[in-house]
């Protein structure tokens, strides 16, 4: 299982970014897919899960109405789609999915919003 996130950058706030996580090793279109972020010195944040067609997604409430979450099956691809981003966003963001009973994620894409 391979999760390579993407996409991440300096960003002013009001701005916006989206993130790519592609993915190989293993039947992305078979499993769920989430977004996981860590801001420095604190413990990781769920952010947003997706099922497998994409059908459905759920969302912390820090970032509902924000950010949208979606795959692409065809081409084994997790995105998030972040708008009006605010300085309390900056964090290192990953996907991951359980696989295997363990949890399965990248190394991460660094997301820093600031004037």
């Amino acid at each position: 299982v391979q999760l390579v996130e993407s996409g991440g950058g300096m960003v002013q706030p009001g701005g916006s970014l989206r993130l790519s996580c592609a993915a190989s090793g293993f039947t992305f279109s078979t499993y769920a897919m989430k977004w996981v972020r860590q801001a420095p010195g604190k413990g990781p944040e769920w952010v947003s899960t997706i099922k497998t067609d994409g059908g459905s997604a759920v969302y912390a409430d820090s970032v509902k109405g924000r950010f949208t979450i979606s795959r692409d099956n065809a081409k084994n691809i997790l995105y998030l789609q972040m708008n009006s981003l605010k300085p309390e966003d900056t964090a290192l963001y990953y996907c991951a999915t359980a696989y295997g009973g363990q949890t399965a994620r990248g190394q991460g894409t660094q997301v820093t919003v600031s004037s």
